[in-house]
Parts: structure tokens; C-alpha cells; sequence
């Protein structure tokens, strides 16, 4: 007993209390620092997995934004391609036309927002552009050599990333083939620049580049990025890539972004920033760029988040392990009180991941709506184009019925005749008065020719009138459409005279769709004039060495100063219900025939005037 004595008291478990103190010390201290560590992993867990999230919200974002402006600049193209005055400057290769051409494409750019938008011909030369004022014009500049034109030419579109020549500014070229009935016209060719796109993410998100499949970057946020690459570039593939020009004389070097922890981050990379002293680190995420080859990686920084939510695991640890040492410390006299800091500790932890969640979900349902934006937009854009379509088609549709409404008027008069002559030549045979008989039969026939060509020209007048140009007689334009017309202008005109012209007079063109010129001219008139007292009209023709002249005049209320300042812009109208498409087809016609229209109004009336050359 007096050895026990000397050694100390002894505890429950045999041993003396200084040595459990010192056994519970070292547990404490691993248990803690195990602990410790555990938190500091998990802390940094979380912010990378919050950060990844993120970032791929706003990556995809990007890409979304950036596939919407190569959208909204790729129908520009194919709309121009189609062009009709496009189409009859490339063919005629009037430099007159070619100068028209050019201002329109001047005044496309600030709303479409290309940088530039050029005109080549078959043989890759400019003949028109946006920047035809300037100095650094592209007009005259011989542009076969550029991929661009030659894939579009064998491809019949091409889309090429590349510096320009003159301007030496990075741009996407988007290119596309005119053809015409004898092949290759030229090409139409749109640059786009993407410095707002670049503004816009240098100010509102994180470091981004786009690279293409070889790895070059692109678009950037960080001018200085731009042409280099991923990886480093081997010299038999970087010599050829300097050769084509593509991308200047641009080093092609490797950007400085490599892996932070290549085992078990491979997307933390270590990255030094235009203007930074050193380097830091970033969360980097990647995203297809929808409908190309490009792919567009995000930068997110992430040492102050990381630093942050290390520090906030081991606070929380540090406060969940703080009482269960006090509770081992005080056991007997602290227990219940430790017991309650634990809990409450578990509900903080608990209600910050709940807010750390619930911040998640809103980002994720935010961007879930900005796409869903952008896909009703592009909805939106596709049905502007197809009401325009069904507008031209319901414009057409309306002067066939009016014009089929007059002629049926205009059959019904021979057709009650025919039926009067019928029944006479009956009573006749019963005379045995033939000669009466006979007379009545030649009668008939007549009115049935009658209603035969106005039938024929009602038929002719449907067809789409697409058919070959030659040489028309101006008099039978002018029968033809007083023909569908009259019996129209006979119930509703107080007056209306008509000036032919002899059989000798002719244009060149078609005759079915310079009947629905004149129609149309002619149906504007008799709405102008219709229910007025002493309504007129007058349709008359001049002539000299070079040109025709139609003339129709009424004496309407005239037109609205608005409505003349864009006579011919689709859509343009003063009519309750009318389309505003009638003149901008007949401006149409007439242009494809060398023409042109001019119009005088004043209160006292309106006149159209159709010049049309002259053809022996």
C-alpha cells in the first residue's frame, strides 16, 4: 500500500490519473487534428464543387449569347443572296448598280451590327461594300485566294476565322454563293467582330476564351490571349498555319494556364492574368459553342472562395469540437450544456448548407430562363419570316379575286344574251324563217368567243407569269387589262378614257406580269376615285427613241406625304386593308425589265408613270 501510495491514486481503467490525462491529451490532439483536417478537405470540396457549378452556369450562358450573335449574322447572308437588285448587279455588272448596291449595304451595318459586308463577283474581285466611302474601301480587291470564297464557291457556303487583310482585325467571315440561271453570279460575304461580345464578358464575367479544334484561342476577353494556344504547337503544323495568314504573324504560343493539381483537380489550373504579377488559381470549365467546332472555357478564381470556405469548415469544426472538449473536460458538470452548443452547431451547419442549396438553385433556374428567352426569340424571328410570306401570298390571292369578281360580271351579260338568242332562233325554225335562224346562231357564236377570251385571259392572268421575256405589243398589255377591268370600271368610274397605242409600239418583257403592273396601277386608281361624283381616270402613253411610257392618272384625294416618302417599302400603305405589297412587286417588275416608276401626287390627284425601254 505504501507503493501505491508513492505512484499517485489510481483511476477506474488501473491507470494513475497524470498518465490518462496525458493518454486523453494525445487522442484529443489526433482526434482534433484529424478532425481539422477533415474539415479544411471537406471545405475546399464544397467551394470547388460551388465554384464548378458556377462557372458552368455562366460558361453556358456565354456560349448561348455567343451562338445567338453567329446566328442572327448567318441569315444575313442568305437573305442578300436572294436579293433581286443583288441578283441584277451581279448580272449586268453595271458599276451604276453595283454603287446602289454599296449604299445598301452601308445602311445594313449599324443595324445588324457586322463590321463589314462585301459583294465578290465570280472571280473573287469586290465590287461592292459597307465601307465603300473609306480609305481602307474593299471595293476593287481581288479576294479569290481566301478560303472563304473558294469553299463557298464549291460548297455553296463557308464560315472562315481569320485576320482581314486591310483592316488586320480578327473577324469570323460567313460567306455564301449566288447563283443565276447560267451558274456562279459571285459571292456575298459578312464579317463579324466580336468586341461588344468581348466588352461584355471582360466587364460581366470571368476570364473566357473560345479556342477552335486545333486549340487556338479565338475570342477572348484578354486581348493579349488572343491566337495563342492550349498547347504548344508543333513547328511542322505552326509554319503552314503562318503561311496561310490566317492568323498574321502571331506567335501561336502556348497560353501559361496549366494544372494546379493534375492527379486529383484535373480542372484547378494555375493562370497569370494580363497585368497580374503572379500567378493565381482558377476553377476551369468547358462548353461546346452550339452549331460550330469551337468550344468556350471559363475561368473562375478560386483561391479566395477556396481560402474562405477552408476557413468557415474549420470555424464550424472548430466550434462543433469545442464543446465536445469541454464536455470531455467538465463530463460530469458540463454534460448537458455540451450536448445543447453540439446541436445548436449542427443546426447553423445545417441551415448554411440549406442557403448554400437553395443560392444554387436560383442561379441554376436563372439561367434555365435566359435560355428559355433565347429560344423564343429565335421562335419569334422565324414567325416574322413566315407571316411576311403568307402577307405576300394573301396580296396575291386579293387581286385575283377582284379581278375575278369583274370578269364574272363581264361573262353574265353575254350569257343572258346567248340564252335570248337561243330561244328567238327556236321560235324562227318553227317559222321556217332560217335565214332569221341563222342569224341568231352567228350571234351566239360571237358572244361565246367573246366569253372565251375573256375566260382565256382570266386563265393567262393566274398562271405565276415567270415565263420567257420577248417582245410585247403595249396595245395588247393594255387590252388585256382593260379586258379583266372593264366590266369593274364600267359600275363604278364616272369616266375613264383609254389612249392606245398602234401594234408597232412594243417593250421587251412579259406580258402576263406587265398586265399585273398595270392592273395594279389601275386598281389603285379606281380605289382612290371610287364613290366620288365626278370621278376620272385616264390611261394614256408617250413615246420616244429609247422609251415607253404608261401613264395613269386619277383625280383622287391624292397620297399622304408619310406614305410618299417610302412609296415602295413593303408593308408601307394608307388603305383601311391593304397590305402595302402591290407597288413593291410592280417597282419589282418593272426593275427586272430595265424600268423604273415615278410618281407625282398632289390634292388634285395622283400619277404613275412606267418607263419601260423600247425594242424595235
Amino acid at each position: 500500500m505504501e507503493h501505491a501510495s508513492e505512484i499517485g491514486p489510481v483511476d477506474a481503467y488501473g491507470k494513475s490519473k497524470p498518465v490518462a490525462k496525458y493518454v486523453f491529451a494525445v487522442v484529443a490532439a489526433i482526434l482534433i487534428g484529424v478532425c481539422l483536417f477533415g474539415a479544411a478537405r471537406y471545405g475546399r470540396e464544397r467551394a470547388y464543387d460551388s465554384l464548378r457549378a458556377r462557372a458552368q452556369s455562366s460558361a453556358e450562358l456565354n456560349a448561348v449569347l455567343l451562338r445567338t450573335v453567329l446566328e442572327k449574322q448567318r441569315s444575313l447572308p442568305l437573305v442578300l443572296s436572294q436579293d433581286r437588285d443583288v441578283l441584277s448587279a451581279l448580272s449586268s455588272g453595271s458599276e451604276s448598280m453595283f454603287k446602289l448596291i454599296s449604299g445598301r449595304l452601308e445602311s445594313l451595318v449599324p443595324g445588324t451590327r457586322a463590321a463589314v459586308i462585301y459583294l465578290l463577283n465570280a472571280n473573287g474581285l469586290a465590287v461592292a461594300a459597307s465601307n465603300w466611302r473609306e480609305p481602307t474601301s474593299f471595293v476593287g480587291i481581288d479576294y479569290s485566294f481566301r478560303p472563304y470564297y473558294t469553299r463557298a464557291v464549291e460548297n455553296g457556303s463557308a464560315e472562315h476565322y481569320a485576320l482581314g487583310t486591310i483592316s488586320k482585325r480578327p473577324g469570323l467571315y460567313i460567306s455564301k454563293r449566288i447563283d443565276g440561271p447560267s451558274g456562279l453570279l459571285g459571292v456575298i460575304v459578312v464579317k463579324v467582330e466580336f468586341d461588344e461580345l468581348e466588352t461584355d464578358w471582360r466587364k460581366n464575367s470571368d476570364p473566357t476564351f473560345v479556342t477552335d479544334q486545333r486549340g487556338i484561342v479565338l475570342i477572348t476577353s484578354f486581348p493579349e490571349w488572343r491566337f495563342m494556344t492550349r498547347e504548344a504547337v508543333p513547328a511542322d503544323q505552326k509554319r503552314p498555319l503562318r503561311e496561310s495568314l490566317q492568323f498574321g504573324d502571331a506567335p501561336l504560343e502556348p497560353l501559361n494556364v496549366i494544372p494546379a493539381l493534375p492527379q486529383s483537380q484535373p480542372d484547378i489550373v494555375a493562370a497569370r492574368l494580363p497585368g497580374a504579377t503572379k500567378s493565381a488559381e482558377f476553377v476551369r470549365v468547358e462548353a461546346a459553342v452550339p452549331t460550330t467546332n469551337w468550344t468556350l472555357q471559363l475561368l473562375t478564381p478560386s483561391t479566395a472562395a477556396v481560402a474562405e470556405a477552408t476557413r468557415t469548415a474549420l470555424s464550424l469544426a472548430l466550434l462543433v469540437l469545442a464543446p465536445l472538449a469541454g464536455l470531455a473536460a467538465f463530463v460530469m458538470r458540463r454534460r448537458g450544456l455540451a450536448l445543447r452548443r453540439a446541436r445548436e452547431q449542427d443546426a447553423a451547419r445545417i441551415e448554411l448548407e440549406r442557403r448554400v442549396a437553395a443560392r444554387t438553385a436560383d442561379l441554376s433556374a436563372a439561367h434555365a430562363e435566359l435560355v428559355m428567352e433565347s429560344e423564343e426569340r429565335q421562335k419569334t424571328e422565324a414567325k416574322l419570316q413566315t407571316v411576311q410570306q403568307e402577307l405576300v401570298q394573301a396580296n396575291r390571292l386579293a387581286i385575283l379575286g377582284q379581278v375575278t369578281a369583274g370578269v364574272a360580271h363581264e361573262i353574265n351579260q353575254p350569257v343572258a344574251a346567248i340564252r335570248a338568242y337561243a330561244d328567238n332562233a327556236q321560235i324562227f325554225l318553227d317559222r321556217t324563217q332560217y335565214d332569221s335562224a341563222k342569224a341568231n346562231l352567228a350571234s351566239i357564236a360571237g358572244l361565246t368567243e367573246r366569253i372565251g377570251s375573256i375566260t382565256d385571259e382570266l386563265r393567262t392572268f393566274s398562271r405565276k407569269g415567270t415565263g420567257d421575256t420577248g417582245r410585247i405589243a403595249v396595245c395588247d398589255i393594255i387590252d388585256g387589262a382593260m379586258l379583266l377591268l372593264g366590266s369593274r370600271f364600267r359600275q363604278t368610274v364616272g369616266h375613264i378614257t383609254t389612249d392606245i397605242p398602234p401594234p408597232e409600239i412594243k417593250v421587251n418583257g412579259n406580258r402576263i406580269r406587265l398586265e399585273q403592273v398595270l392592273i395594279n396601277l389601275m386598281q389603285n386608281a379606281l380605289e382612290a376615285t371610287e364613290g366620288g361624283p365626278k370621278s376620272r381616270i385616264n390611261l394614256r402613253y408617250a413615246v420616244n427613241e429609247d422609251e415607253v411610257a404608261l401613264i395613269v392618272s386619277d383625280n383622287g384625294p391624292g397620297i399622304p406625304d408619310v406614305i410618299m416618302q417610302a412609296m415602295f417599302t413593303p408593308f408601307n400603305t394608307s388603305k383601311e386593308r391593304g397590305l402595302g405589297l402591290g407597288l413593291v412587286i410592280c417597282h419589282d417588275i418593272v426593275a427586272e425589265y430595265g424600268g423604273r416608276i415615278e410618281v407625282v401626287s398632289s390634292s388634285g390627284g395622283t400619277t404613275f408613270t412606267v418607263h419601260l425601254p423600247r425594242v424595235a
